[in-house]
C-alpha cells in the first residue's frame, strides 16, 4: 500500500497531456449515456444497459480469443513480440465486435418476447447472463490479455485510445443530434406509446432507433471506460434528474450535465485519491443521486410543514 502523500490537483493539471483524452472521453460518455439514460428510465428498462454492456464485453473478449484459437501459434508470436498490442486483422478489431454483440443484443428487446411466453425483463436477464457469464468464461481462456478484459469490465485506469475518443465523440454528435431532430416524437413515443400509435406516429421505427442508439453508445462507452461506469452513466444521472425536475426538456439537460460531470470529476477524484477509474466514476453520479433524493425528501418536508401551518 502507498504511503506516500496522495497526487496533488497541480501534479494532475501540469499532466493534463496525459490525462486529457481519458477525461475527455469521460466526459462524453457520461452526456451520452446520462442523456439516453432518460429514455431507459422512461421505457422501464433500467437494466437493459447493463445487458447490452456486457455483451458488449463479451464481444470484446470473442475479439481477443477467435484469433488466438484459429491461430495460436502466430498470435503467441505477435503477442511475445509486443505484450502490450493486440495485432490482428481489422475482422477482429475489438470495436467492431464489441459494436457487434451489443446491437446483436439490441435486436433481442426490439423483438416481441410476449410471442415466445416470455416478459422483456426475462429476456434482459438472459441476455446480461450470457454476457457476464461467456466474459469470464472467454477471459479465462485468454490470460495473456486478461489486464484488457479486467479494463473492459471495470474501467481503465489512465489510458484510452485516440481511437476511442473519436468514435465516442462522432456517437455523441451524431446520436444527440438526431434526437434533438426528432425530439417531439421520441418523447411522445417513449412517455405514451399508445397514445403515440392512436396519433399514427412510426412507434416502431422510433423505438428501433432508440435502441440501436443506446447499443451503439453503450458498445463503444464499454470498449472505452469499462462496463461499470457504463452501467452508472445510464442510470444514475438520469434518476436524479428526474428526481430533481418533472420537467422533462430540464430532465434531459440534467442527466447529460451530470453524466459529463460524472466522467470528468470521477476521473479527477480517481487521481487525487488513488482510486479505480470505473468505480469513482460510478460513485460520483451515485453521489450526485443521493444529494438529489436528500433535497427531494427536504423539499417534501417543507410542503408538508407549510401545509400545516396553513
Amino acid at each position: 500500500m502507498n504511503s506516500g502523500p496522495a497526487p496533488s490537483l497541480g501534479e494532475f493539471i501540469a499532466n493534463w497531456s496525459i490525462f486529457r483524452d481519458a477525461v475527455i472521453t469521460g466526459s462524453l460518455a457520461g452526456a451520452l449515456l446520462g442523456f439516453l439514460g432518460v429514455q431507459i428510465i422512461l421505457r422501464r428498462m433500467v437494466f437493459a444497459s447493463s445487458a447490452i454492456a456486457q455483451a458488449a464485453a463479451l464481444g470484446v473478449a470473442l475479439s481477443f480469443w477467435v484469433p488466438a484459437a484459429i491461430d495460436p501459434i502466430g498470435h503467441a508470436a505477435r503477442h511475445a513480440a509486443d505484450p502490450s498490442a493486440h495485432i490482428v486483422p481489422l475482422l477482429f478489431e475489438p470495436v467492431i465486435w464489441a459494436l457487434a454483440a451489443a446491437l446483436l443484443a439490441t435486436l433481442a428487446f426490439i423483438a416481441n418476447p410476449v410471442k415466445l411466453h416470455l416478459t422483456r425483463e426475462s429476456v434482459l436477464g438472459v441476455v446480461f447472463l450470457v454476457g457476464a457469464s461467456g466474459a469470464v468464461i472467454i477471459g479465462d481462456r485468454i490470460t495473456q490479455e486478461s489486464h484488457d478484459l479486467a479494463a473492459i469490465l471495470f474501467g481503465s485506469a489512465v489510458v484510452v485510445e485516440r481511437s476511442d475518443l473519436v468514435l465516442v465523440s462522432i456517437a455523441t454528435v451524431v446520436i444527440l443530434g438526431i434526437h434533438v431532430l426528432l425530439w417531439r416524437p421520441l418523447i411522445f413515443v417513449a412517455y405514451d406509446p399508445t397514445g403515440a400509435q392512436v396519433q399514427d406516429l412510426p412507434v416502431r421505427k422510433l423505438n428501433l432507433f432508440v435502441f440501436l442508439a443506446i447499443g451503439v453508445a453503450v458498445a463503444l462507452c464499454t470498449r472505452a471506460l469499462g462496463a461499470l461506469p457504463v452501467f452508472a452513466f445510464s442510470v444514475l444521472p438520469a434518476m436524479a434528474a428526474l428526481t430533481l425536475t418533472d420537467d422533462l426538456a430540464i430532465a434531459f439537460a440534467l442527466a447529460t450535465g451530470i453524466g459529463a460531470l460524472s466522467g470528468g470529476a470521477g476521473y479527477v477524484v480517481s487521481f487525487r485519491g488513488e482510486l479505480p477509474v470505473g468505480a469513482t466514476q460510478a460513485a460520483v453520479a451515485l453521489g450526485v443521486l443521493a444529494a438529489a433524493l436528500v433535497r427531494r425528501v427536504i423539499q417534501g418536508l417543507s410542503r408538508r410543514r407549510d401545509r400545516a401551518a396553513r
